[in-house]
């Protein structure tokens, strides 16, 4: 498995760590962005990251039937683990807003559902996609994502395997430090695209 130094490296060389002001799609601020699809563009490079990661959830967790991700950021990496894992792998978009199962994709009742995303700030989407999952009376064994940025604060209330932790201040917009607030704000996300 790849050690955080590693993960970090590579982020770096695949400019998937960016600094400037980004507004989150929860809506939170920072002063870096993981911009996942970055490392993602470059499976040379993301191989080891994702190799590294579908190891960790082999270790952590128990049988899992299918992957779930959420468009669009999940997508690549939920298709990469669960190829690496050997597990079916579906995705959920957003329709008027909510998440949906489209293409026929279905979730067997009592099925064993990973819920995997690119990163995990809040836990939101993770936990938009768990609805599906319980409306098919099926049961989410746990949540992966390349990198959980959340500081143990998400909305997510199960264990989150991730290839790295990385610790991002966040700030809502009454309490932007002003070398932050001087900066203009970029919505990098793809929770709002049409």
């Amino acid at each position: 498995m790849l050690s955080y130094e590693e993960s970090l490296k590579i982020l770096k060389e695949t400019n998937a760590l960016l600094d400037g002001h980004f507004v989150l799609s929860s809506g939170l601020h920072s002063s870096q962005y993981v911009q996942c699809a970055q490392l993602l563009s470059k499976p040379y490079k993301a191989v080891n990251f994702c190799k590294s990661l579908a190891e960790k959830i082999s270790n952590e967790l128990e049988e899992i039937d299918t992957v779930l991700s959420p468009a669009m950021g999940g997508v690549i990496i939920g298709y990469e683990i669960g190829r690496l894992l050997k597990k079916e792998t579906i995705f959920s978009e957003r329709v008027e807003g909510q998440f949906k199962l489209r293409r026929d994709f279905k979730i067997l009742k009592r099925s064993k559902v990973l819920i995997v995303e690119d990163v995990i700030t809040t836990g939101k989407s993770s936990l938009e996609c768990s609805k599906l999952v319980e409306i098919a009376d099926a049961e989410v064994i746990g949540f992966a994502c390349l990198i959980d940025r959340s500081n143990g604060k998400s909305l997510i209330n199960k264990k989150i395997v991730s290839q790295v932790q990385i610790n991002i201040p966040t700030y809502n917009e009454k309490n932007l430090p002003k070398e932050l607030a001087a900066i203009p704000a970029v919505k990098p996300g793809s929770r709002e695209l049409k």
